[in-house]
Protein backbone atom coordinates (compact mmCIF):
# COMPACT_ATOMS: atom_id res chain seq x y z
CA UNK A 1 0.00 0.00 0.00
CA UNK A 2 1.30 3.41 -0.43
CA UNK A 3 1.12 6.14 1.76
CA UNK A 4 -2.00 8.27 0.76
CA UNK A 5 -3.60 5.40 1.10
CA UNK A 6 -2.45 4.54 5.05
CA UNK A 7 -2.84 8.26 6.30
CA UNK A 8 -4.04 8.57 9.81
CA UNK A 9 -7.99 8.44 10.76
CA UNK A 10 -8.42 12.19 11.26
CA UNK A 11 -12.39 12.75 12.47
CA UNK A 12 -12.65 16.29 12.37
CA UNK A 13 -9.26 18.43 11.83
CA UNK A 14 -7.41 18.99 15.00
CA UNK A 15 -9.90 17.38 17.08
CA UNK A 16 -10.38 13.73 17.51
CA UNK A 17 -13.45 11.65 18.62
CA UNK A 18 -13.97 8.08 20.36
CA UNK A 19 -16.87 6.51 21.59
CA UNK A 20 -16.74 5.68 25.55
CA UNK A 21 -18.52 3.35 27.35
CA UNK A 22 -21.22 3.37 30.20
CA UNK A 23 -22.89 6.53 31.81
CA UNK A 24 -21.09 9.22 33.67
CA UNK A 25 -23.47 8.27 36.41
CA UNK A 26 -22.81 4.71 36.75
CA UNK A 27 -18.44 5.16 37.11
CA UNK A 28 -18.50 2.85 40.37
CA UNK A 29 -21.38 0.49 39.45
CA UNK A 30 -21.00 -3.34 39.11
CA UNK A 31 -24.00 -5.58 38.15
CA UNK A 32 -23.57 -8.02 40.86
CA UNK A 33 -24.67 -8.89 44.69
CA UNK A 34 -23.28 -5.56 46.56
CA UNK A 35 -20.01 -6.01 44.36
CA UNK A 36 -18.71 -2.66 42.78
CA UNK A 37 -16.24 -1.54 41.25
CA UNK A 38 -14.84 1.34 38.52
CA UNK A 39 -15.90 0.09 35.21
CA UNK A 40 -14.76 3.56 33.85
CA UNK A 41 -12.99 6.94 34.13
CA UNK A 42 -13.76 9.76 36.69
CA UNK A 43 -16.02 12.33 36.37
CA UNK A 44 -13.51 14.66 36.60
CA UNK A 45 -11.14 15.34 33.12
CA UNK A 46 -8.00 13.00 33.32
CA UNK A 47 -5.23 14.37 31.54
CA UNK A 48 -2.12 11.58 30.98
CA UNK A 49 1.03 11.94 29.04
CA UNK A 50 2.16 8.83 27.46
CA UNK A 51 5.39 8.08 27.91
CA UNK A 52 7.81 9.03 24.94
CA UNK A 53 4.43 10.85 23.02
CA UNK A 54 3.53 14.07 22.67
CA UNK A 55 0.35 13.30 22.53
CA UNK A 56 -2.31 14.81 25.31
CA UNK A 57 -4.96 12.54 26.23
CA UNK A 58 -8.09 14.63 27.50
CA UNK A 59 -11.05 12.20 28.61
CA UNK A 60 -14.49 14.41 29.14
CA UNK A 61 -16.19 11.71 31.01
CA UNK A 62 -18.70 14.47 32.65
CA UNK A 63 -19.86 15.70 29.38
CA UNK A 64 -23.71 14.54 29.02
CA UNK A 65 -23.68 11.16 26.92
CA UNK A 66 -26.66 12.49 24.63
CA UNK A 67 -24.22 12.14 21.64
CA UNK A 68 -21.98 9.49 23.49
CA UNK A 69 -18.69 11.25 22.16
CA UNK A 70 -15.77 12.74 23.69
CA UNK A 71 -12.71 14.74 22.23
CA UNK A 72 -9.70 13.73 22.00
CA UNK A 73 -6.84 16.56 22.14
CA UNK A 74 -3.45 15.33 20.15
CA UNK A 75 -0.92 18.02 19.76
CA UNK A 76 1.10 15.59 17.59
CA UNK A 77 0.17 15.38 13.90
CA UNK A 78 -0.05 12.44 12.54
CA UNK A 79 -0.59 10.35 16.01
CA UNK A 80 -3.65 8.04 16.56
CA UNK A 81 -6.08 8.41 19.76
CA UNK A 82 -5.32 5.96 22.27
CA UNK A 83 -7.80 5.05 25.25
CA UNK A 84 -5.73 4.58 28.10
CA UNK A 85 -8.46 5.16 31.58
CA UNK A 86 -9.74 2.12 32.93
CA UNK A 87 -11.43 -0.38 30.78
CA UNK A 88 -14.79 0.93 29.63
CA UNK A 89 -17.21 -1.97 29.47
CA UNK A 90 -20.77 -1.51 28.47
CA UNK A 91 -23.10 -4.60 30.47
CA UNK A 92 -24.73 -6.58 27.69
CA UNK A 93 -26.55 -10.04 27.16
CA UNK A 94 -24.95 -11.08 24.12
CA UNK A 95 -22.92 -9.45 21.22
CA UNK A 96 -22.69 -10.28 17.37
CA UNK A 97 -21.44 -8.26 14.56
CA UNK A 98 -23.73 -9.34 12.09
CA UNK A 99 -27.34 -9.91 12.42
CA UNK A 100 -29.26 -13.18 13.48
CA UNK A 101 -30.17 -14.39 9.82
CA UNK A 102 -28.33 -13.91 7.09
CA UNK A 103 -27.29 -10.13 5.40
CA UNK A 104 -28.96 -11.36 2.15
CA UNK A 105 -31.39 -13.21 1.57
CA UNK A 106 -30.22 -16.55 -0.59
CA UNK A 107 -32.48 -16.39 -4.38
CA UNK A 108 -35.77 -16.04 -3.94
CA UNK A 109 -36.32 -18.99 -6.02
CA UNK A 110 -34.84 -21.37 -3.48
CA UNK A 111 -36.83 -19.89 -0.22
CA UNK A 112 -39.73 -20.80 -2.28
CA UNK A 113 -38.84 -24.57 -3.59
CA UNK A 114 -36.87 -24.91 -0.33
CA UNK A 115 -40.09 -26.29 1.62
CA UNK A 116 -41.76 -27.80 -1.21
CA UNK A 117 -38.60 -29.91 -1.78
CA UNK A 118 -38.53 -31.34 1.74
CA UNK A 119 -42.27 -31.58 1.52
CA UNK A 120 -42.28 -34.36 -1.51
CA UNK A 121 -39.11 -35.63 -0.23
CA UNK A 122 -41.27 -36.87 2.90
CA UNK A 123 -44.20 -37.60 0.77
CA UNK A 124 -42.18 -39.93 -1.33
CA UNK A 125 -40.44 -41.72 1.44
CA UNK A 126 -44.00 -42.07 3.68
CA UNK A 127 -45.19 -43.30 -0.02
CA UNK A 128 -42.69 -46.18 -0.28
CA UNK A 129 -43.21 -47.13 3.03
CA UNK A 130 -46.95 -47.44 2.38
CA UNK A 131 -46.74 -49.25 -0.53
CA UNK A 132 -44.31 -51.68 1.51
CA UNK A 133 -46.52 -52.70 4.25
CA UNK A 134 -49.19 -53.37 1.35
CA UNK A 135 -47.53 -55.62 -0.38
CA UNK A 136 -48.05 -59.39 0.66
CA UNK A 137 -45.70 -61.43 2.40
CA UNK A 138 -44.83 -63.43 -0.81
CA UNK A 139 -44.33 -60.25 -3.10
CA UNK A 140 -41.62 -58.84 -0.65
CA UNK A 141 -39.65 -61.90 -0.74
CA UNK A 142 -39.60 -61.91 -4.62
CA UNK A 143 -38.53 -58.28 -4.21
CA UNK A 144 -35.72 -58.87 -2.00
CA UNK A 145 -34.71 -61.38 -3.85
CA UNK A 146 -34.44 -59.94 -7.59
CA UNK A 147 -32.81 -56.66 -5.21
CA UNK A 148 -29.84 -59.34 -4.30
CA UNK A 149 -29.87 -60.56 -7.92
CA UNK A 150 -29.37 -56.96 -9.24
CA UNK A 151 -27.21 -55.47 -6.33
CA UNK A 152 -24.59 -54.60 -8.41
CA UNK A 153 -27.15 -52.65 -10.62
CA UNK A 154 -27.99 -50.88 -7.68
CA UNK A 155 -24.89 -49.83 -6.36
CA UNK A 156 -23.87 -48.82 -10.05
CA UNK A 157 -26.83 -46.33 -10.15
CA UNK A 158 -26.09 -45.10 -6.29
CA UNK A 159 -22.37 -44.79 -7.04
CA UNK A 160 -23.50 -42.51 -10.51
CA UNK A 161 -25.67 -40.43 -8.44
CA UNK A 162 -22.43 -39.85 -6.08
CA UNK A 163 -20.80 -39.29 -9.09
CA UNK A 164 -22.83 -36.46 -10.40
CA UNK A 165 -22.82 -34.60 -6.81
CA UNK A 166 -18.93 -35.11 -6.83
CA UNK A 167 -18.68 -33.55 -9.96
CA UNK A 168 -21.49 -30.35 -9.41
CA UNK A 169 -19.18 -29.78 -6.51
CA UNK A 170 -15.69 -29.63 -7.89
CA UNK A 171 -16.94 -27.99 -10.94
CA UNK A 172 -18.62 -24.87 -9.05
CA UNK A 173 -15.16 -23.85 -7.35
CA UNK A 174 -13.61 -21.06 -6.79
CA UNK A 175 -11.07 -18.91 -4.48
CA UNK A 176 -11.62 -16.42 -2.20
CA UNK A 177 -10.99 -12.98 -2.64
CA UNK A 178 -7.29 -11.63 -0.46
CA UNK A 179 -7.54 -15.33 1.42
CA UNK A 180 -7.11 -17.48 -1.95
CA UNK A 181 -9.30 -19.69 0.18
CA UNK A 182 -11.34 -22.50 -2.09
CA UNK A 183 -15.19 -22.63 -2.16
CA UNK A 184 -17.91 -23.59 -3.14
CA UNK A 185 -19.94 -20.86 -5.39
CA UNK A 186 -23.42 -22.35 -6.38
CA UNK A 187 -25.44 -18.82 -7.21
CA UNK A 188 -24.06 -16.41 -9.50
CA UNK A 189 -23.38 -12.18 -7.59
CA UNK A 190 -25.69 -10.90 -9.79
CA UNK A 191 -28.17 -12.97 -7.71
CA UNK A 192 -26.96 -11.07 -4.90
CA UNK A 193 -26.81 -7.76 -5.74
CA UNK A 194 -30.20 -8.05 -7.20
CA UNK A 195 -31.44 -9.26 -3.42
CA UNK A 196 -29.50 -7.05 -1.64
CA UNK A 197 -31.34 -4.26 -2.69
CA UNK A 198 -34.55 -6.43 -1.46
CA UNK A 199 -33.06 -6.23 1.44
CA UNK A 200 -31.57 -3.14 2.04
CA UNK A 201 -35.78 -1.51 1.22
CA UNK A 202 -36.85 -4.02 3.84
CA UNK A 203 -34.13 -2.75 6.48
CA UNK A 204 -34.67 1.18 5.59
CA UNK A 205 -38.69 0.08 5.99
CA UNK A 206 -38.45 -1.33 9.53
CA UNK A 207 -36.01 1.36 10.77
CA UNK A 208 -36.79 4.53 8.67
CA UNK A 209 -37.67 6.32 11.91
CA UNK A 210 -34.61 5.77 13.65
CA UNK A 211 -32.31 6.68 11.35
CA UNK A 212 -29.60 9.30 12.59
CA UNK A 213 -29.53 12.39 10.52
CA UNK A 214 -26.26 13.27 8.63
CA UNK A 215 -25.81 16.03 10.96
CA UNK A 216 -25.16 13.63 13.85
CA UNK A 217 -21.88 13.67 15.69
CA UNK A 218 -22.21 9.62 15.88
CA UNK A 219 -23.45 9.46 12.09
CA UNK A 220 -20.15 11.53 10.94
CA UNK A 221 -17.77 9.75 13.54
CA UNK A 222 -19.10 6.37 11.40
CA UNK A 223 -19.04 7.91 7.73
CA UNK A 224 -15.63 8.78 8.57
CA UNK A 225 -14.35 5.53 10.05
CA UNK A 226 -15.86 3.39 7.09
CA UNK A 227 -14.31 6.07 4.48
CA UNK A 228 -11.12 5.98 5.74
CA UNK A 229 -11.58 2.04 5.94
CA UNK A 230 -12.43 1.78 2.38
CA UNK A 231 -9.70 5.16 1.02
CA UNK A 232 -6.88 3.16 2.96
CA UNK A 233 -7.72 -0.27 0.67
CA UNK A 234 -8.57 0.89 -2.24
CA UNK A 235 -5.71 -1.15 -3.80
CA UNK A 236 -8.48 -3.94 -3.15
CA UNK A 237 -10.37 -4.63 -6.68
CA UNK A 238 -13.23 -6.02 -4.05
CA UNK A 239 -13.03 -2.98 -1.78
CA UNK A 240 -13.25 -0.17 -4.52
CA UNK A 241 -15.64 -1.64 -6.57
CA UNK A 242 -18.62 -1.06 -3.58
CA UNK A 243 -19.58 2.74 -2.87
CA UNK A 244 -20.32 2.04 0.65
CA UNK A 245 -23.35 4.08 2.66
CA UNK A 246 -23.56 4.52 5.87
CA UNK A 247 -26.92 4.07 8.12
CA UNK A 248 -26.63 4.39 12.01
CA UNK A 249 -29.83 3.09 13.31
CA UNK A 250 -30.49 4.67 16.81
CA UNK A 251 -31.21 0.97 18.26
CA UNK A 252 -29.66 0.16 21.71
CA UNK A 253 -28.66 -3.56 20.33
CA UNK A 254 -24.79 -4.20 20.01
CA UNK A 255 -24.69 -5.11 16.60
CA UNK A 256 -23.18 -4.22 12.85
CA UNK A 257 -23.79 -5.77 9.01
CA UNK A 258 -23.29 -4.83 5.84
CA UNK A 259 -25.13 -5.67 2.90
CA UNK A 260 -23.53 -7.43 -0.36
CA UNK A 261 -24.02 -4.33 -1.89
CA UNK A 262 -22.38 -1.97 0.69
CA UNK A 263 -24.64 -0.93 2.71
CA UNK A 264 -23.63 -0.18 6.07
CA UNK A 265 -25.91 -0.75 9.20
CA UNK A 266 -24.51 0.01 12.56
CA UNK A 267 -26.53 0.59 16.02
CA UNK A 268 -25.92 2.73 18.58
CA UNK A 269 -25.96 0.07 20.87
CA UNK A 270 -22.24 -0.68 19.17
CA UNK A 271 -21.10 2.59 19.43
CA UNK A 272 -22.11 2.83 23.33
CA UNK A 273 -20.05 -0.97 23.53
CA UNK A 274 -17.22 0.48 22.13
CA UNK A 275 -14.40 1.35 24.45
CA UNK A 276 -12.20 3.29 21.20
CA UNK A 277 -11.83 4.80 17.40
CA UNK A 278 -9.55 1.57 17.62
CA UNK A 279 -12.49 -1.24 18.33
CA UNK A 280 -14.91 0.59 16.46
CA UNK A 281 -12.58 0.62 13.06
CA UNK A 282 -11.78 -3.26 13.91
CA UNK A 283 -15.62 -4.39 14.09
CA UNK A 284 -16.58 -2.31 10.74
CA UNK A 285 -13.61 -3.61 8.97
CA UNK A 286 -14.63 -7.16 10.02
CA UNK A 287 -17.81 -6.19 8.72
CA UNK A 288 -16.74 -5.02 5.33
CA UNK A 289 -14.54 -8.07 5.20
CA UNK A 290 -18.22 -10.34 5.39
CA UNK A 291 -19.19 -7.95 2.08
CA UNK A 292 -15.78 -8.09 0.29
CA UNK A 293 -15.06 -11.87 0.66
CA UNK A 294 -18.72 -12.25 -0.28
CA UNK A 295 -19.45 -14.36 2.99
CA UNK A 296 -23.44 -14.55 2.56
CA UNK A 297 -23.46 -16.27 -0.93
CA UNK A 298 -20.98 -18.57 -0.05
CA UNK A 299 -22.68 -19.47 3.04
CA UNK A 300 -26.23 -19.94 1.11
CA UNK A 301 -24.15 -21.78 -1.10
CA UNK A 302 -23.72 -24.61 0.98
CA UNK A 303 -26.81 -24.66 2.42
CA UNK A 304 -28.03 -25.17 -0.38
CA UNK A 305 -25.50 -28.12 -1.21
CA UNK A 306 -25.85 -29.64 1.83
CA UNK A 307 -29.88 -29.52 1.55
CA UNK A 308 -30.18 -31.13 -1.50
CA UNK A 309 -28.30 -33.66 -0.24
CA UNK A 310 -29.96 -34.46 3.00
CA UNK A 311 -33.42 -34.78 0.64
CA UNK A 312 -31.86 -38.23 -0.07
CA UNK A 313 -31.44 -38.97 3.57
CA UNK A 314 -34.92 -37.37 4.36
CA UNK A 315 -36.75 -39.42 1.80
CA UNK A 316 -35.18 -42.83 3.23
CA UNK A 317 -35.74 -41.67 7.08
CA UNK A 318 -39.34 -41.54 5.80
CA UNK A 319 -39.37 -44.75 3.90
CA UNK A 320 -37.63 -47.16 6.88
CA UNK A 321 -38.86 -45.94 9.81
CA UNK A 322 -42.16 -48.31 10.54
CA UNK A 323 -43.99 -45.33 12.50
CA UNK A 324 -44.32 -41.19 11.83
CA UNK A 325 -43.20 -40.53 15.33
CA UNK A 326 -39.90 -42.30 14.57
CA UNK A 327 -39.77 -40.55 11.36
CA UNK A 328 -40.06 -37.33 13.09
CA UNK A 329 -37.46 -37.55 15.04
CA UNK A 330 -35.34 -39.20 12.71
CA UNK A 331 -35.60 -36.34 10.55
CA UNK A 332 -35.16 -33.85 13.97
CA UNK A 333 -32.01 -35.91 14.07
CA UNK A 334 -30.48 -35.57 10.81
CA UNK A 335 -31.08 -31.63 10.49
CA UNK A 336 -29.24 -31.52 14.26
CA UNK A 337 -26.39 -33.12 13.17
CA UNK A 338 -26.34 -30.90 9.86
CA UNK A 339 -26.83 -27.69 11.80
CA UNK A 340 -23.97 -28.68 14.39
CA UNK A 341 -21.50 -30.69 12.21
CA UNK A 342 -21.45 -28.07 8.87
CA UNK A 343 -23.34 -25.15 9.40
CA UNK A 344 -22.68 -23.97 12.70
CA UNK A 345 -18.45 -24.94 11.73
CA UNK A 346 -18.56 -23.31 8.71
CA UNK A 347 -20.25 -20.09 9.65
CA UNK A 348 -17.80 -19.94 12.70
CA UNK A 349 -14.57 -20.53 9.91
CA UNK A 350 -16.00 -17.79 7.69
CA UNK A 351 -16.29 -15.12 11.00
CA UNK A 352 -12.20 -15.88 11.95
CA UNK A 353 -11.84 -15.47 8.16
CA UNK A 354 -13.60 -12.18 8.62
CA UNK A 355 -11.92 -11.19 11.82
CA UNK A 356 -8.94 -11.65 9.82
CA UNK A 357 -9.54 -10.04 6.90
CA UNK A 358 -10.93 -6.89 9.05
CA UNK A 359 -7.51 -6.49 10.99
CA UNK A 360 -5.74 -6.05 7.92
CA UNK A 361 -8.16 -3.68 6.46
CA UNK A 362 -7.96 -1.59 9.50
CA UNK A 363 -3.91 -2.41 9.85
CA UNK A 364 -3.50 -0.33 6.41
CA UNK A 365 -5.38 2.34 7.73
CA UNK A 366 -3.49 3.03 10.80
CA UNK A 367 -5.41 1.80 13.55
CA UNK A 368 -3.97 0.18 16.43
CA UNK A 369 -5.03 -3.13 15.87
CA UNK A 370 -3.84 -4.57 19.06
CA UNK A 371 -7.12 -2.53 20.82
CA UNK A 372 -9.18 -5.52 18.53
CA UNK A 373 -8.39 -8.68 21.15
CA UNK A 374 -9.24 -6.54 24.21
CA UNK A 375 -12.66 -5.48 22.77
CA UNK A 376 -13.50 -8.96 22.89
CA UNK A 377 -11.99 -9.29 25.99
CA UNK A 378 -14.32 -6.78 27.33
CA UNK A 379 -17.05 -8.80 25.63
CA UNK A 380 -16.36 -11.79 27.55
CA UNK A 381 -15.64 -9.79 31.11
CA UNK A 382 -19.53 -8.26 30.27
CA UNK A 383 -20.60 -11.43 30.19
CA UNK A 384 -19.15 -13.20 33.08
CA UNK A 385 -20.71 -10.02 35.31
CA UNK A 386 -23.79 -10.17 34.29
CA UNK A 387 -23.61 -13.99 35.30
CA UNK A 388 -24.69 -15.29 31.51
CA UNK A 389 -24.76 -19.04 31.19
CA UNK A 390 -21.22 -20.03 29.41
CA UNK A 391 -22.67 -22.53 26.61
CA UNK A 392 -19.89 -24.30 24.43
CA UNK A 393 -18.78 -23.05 21.24
CA UNK A 394 -20.02 -25.31 19.28
CA UNK A 395 -23.52 -24.29 19.98
CA UNK A 396 -22.63 -20.89 18.71
CA UNK A 397 -22.56 -19.75 14.94
CA UNK A 398 -19.52 -17.76 16.07
CA UNK A 399 -16.75 -18.27 17.87
CA UNK A 400 -16.38 -17.89 21.85
CA UNK A 401 -15.61 -14.52 22.95
CA UNK A 402 -12.13 -15.59 24.70
CA UNK A 403 -10.88 -17.63 21.41
CA UNK A 404 -11.88 -14.88 19.66
CA UNK A 405 -9.17 -13.07 21.51
CA UNK A 406 -6.71 -15.45 21.47
CA UNK A 407 -7.08 -15.77 17.95
CA UNK A 408 -6.59 -12.15 17.28
CA UNK A 409 -3.67 -12.39 19.78
CA UNK A 410 -2.08 -14.33 17.11
CA UNK A 411 -2.81 -12.68 13.96
CA UNK A 412 -1.53 -9.12 15.91
CA UNK A 413 2.19 -9.18 14.86
CA UNK A 414 1.09 -9.89 11.43
CA UNK A 415 -1.29 -6.82 11.53
CA UNK A 416 1.48 -4.46 13.05
CA UNK A 417 3.87 -5.44 10.03
CA UNK A 418 1.21 -4.29 7.72
CA UNK A 419 0.84 -1.49 9.65
CA UNK A 420 4.64 -0.26 9.56
CA UNK A 421 4.48 -1.23 5.33
CA UNK A 422 1.99 1.43 5.44
CA UNK A 423 4.22 4.08 7.23
CA UNK A 424 1.72 4.59 9.49
CA UNK A 425 2.58 6.72 12.66
CA UNK A 426 4.31 4.47 15.22
CA UNK A 427 2.50 3.41 18.01
CA UNK A 428 3.84 5.05 21.23
CA UNK A 429 2.37 4.45 24.99
CA UNK A 430 1.52 1.47 26.68
CA UNK A 431 -0.59 -1.37 24.81
CA UNK A 432 -4.20 -1.63 25.53
CA UNK A 433 -3.85 -5.47 26.58
CA UNK A 434 -1.28 -4.20 29.14
CA UNK A 435 -3.75 -1.58 30.38
CA UNK A 436 -6.48 -4.05 30.34
CA UNK A 437 -4.55 -6.92 32.32
CA UNK A 438 -4.12 -4.44 34.73
CA UNK A 439 -7.44 -2.64 35.13
CA UNK A 440 -8.45 -6.81 35.56
CA UNK A 441 -5.77 -6.73 38.28
CA UNK A 442 -7.15 -3.93 39.95
CA UNK A 443 -10.88 -5.26 39.21
CA UNK A 444 -9.85 -8.25 41.30
CA UNK A 445 -8.00 -6.11 44.14
CA UNK A 446 -11.06 -3.82 44.34
CA UNK A 447 -13.75 -6.62 44.90
CA UNK A 448 -11.79 -8.36 47.30
CA UNK A 449 -11.41 -4.88 49.75
CA UNK A 450 -15.08 -4.85 49.51
CA UNK A 451 -15.64 -8.96 50.39
CA UNK A 452 -13.35 -7.97 53.44
CA UNK A 453 -15.25 -6.77 56.72
CA UNK A 454 -13.73 -4.35 58.58
CA UNK A 455 -11.20 -3.57 55.75
CA UNK A 456 -10.28 0.00 54.65
CA UNK A 457 -11.60 0.65 51.64
CA UNK A 458 -10.25 2.28 48.45
CA UNK A 459 -12.86 5.37 47.32
CA UNK A 460 -13.35 4.23 43.93
CA UNK A 461 -14.47 7.76 42.98
CA UNK A 462 -10.77 8.08 42.80
CA UNK A 463 -8.99 4.97 41.04
CA UNK A 464 -5.90 4.07 40.79
CA UNK A 465 -4.64 5.45 37.17
CA UNK A 466 -1.27 5.40 37.30
CA UNK A 467 -0.28 2.41 34.88
CA UNK A 468 3.08 1.55 33.39
CA UNK A 469 3.89 4.03 30.51
CA UNK A 470 5.71 1.17 28.64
Amino acid sequence: CTQDRCQRLDLSGNTRKCFLTGSPDSYRNFIGKGLRFLLNVPNTEVYRNAHHSSGRFCFQSSQPLGEKITSLQISSVGQLPHHFSACNIQIIRSFHTSPSFQAAPVPLFWIIVKPAQKLFAIILGRSIRNWWKALPPNKQELFKESARKNKWKILLGVSSLGVLFVVFYFTHLEETPITGRTRLSVFGKGHFRELSQMEYDMWMEEFKSKMLPETDARYQVVERVVGHLSESNKDIPQVSALQWVIHVVDEPGVNAFVLPNGQVFVFTGLLNAVSDIHQLSFILGHEIAHAVLEHAAEKASLVHFLDFLSLIFLAMIWAICPRDSLAVVGQWIQSKLQEFMFDRPYSRTLEAEADKVGLQFAAKACVDVRASSVFWQQMELAETIQGQPKLPEWLSTHPSHENRAEHLDRLIPEALKIRESCNCPSLSGPDPRLIFKLNMQHLLESSKDQETPNSTKRDLSKPKLDFPHT
